[in-house]
């Protein structure tokens, strides 16, 4: 399964549906991940306060990974445009 991801709040959801999938709460994956539970929360739901290496500690306590690819612009004139 691989999705795109264009924003925290996307990411987030991602996230939060695959800990829900693993049957885990907040609190739990936030005790495998070393955080608590109100970052777990703040990630799935978008904020973007997290730092670098909580998102990929979770990322690999969730056994997920970033892929980067080239972007598509779409109708988009500019960058600016897809935002």
């Amino acid at each position: 399964m691989t999705h795109s991801v264009r924003s925290a709040k996307q990411l987030g959801a991602l996230i939060r549906e695959e800990r829900r999938r693993r049957q885990m709460s907040q609190q739990e994956l936030a005790d495998m991940v070393g955080t608590g539970q109100k970052t777990i929360s703040a990630i799935e739901n978008g904020n973007e306060g997290a730092t670098l290496e909580t998102i990929f500690r979770l990322l690999a306590v969730l056994k997920l990974e970033i892929e980067l690819s080239p972007r598509s612009l779409g109708s988009a004139k500019s960058i600016s445009d897809v935002f």
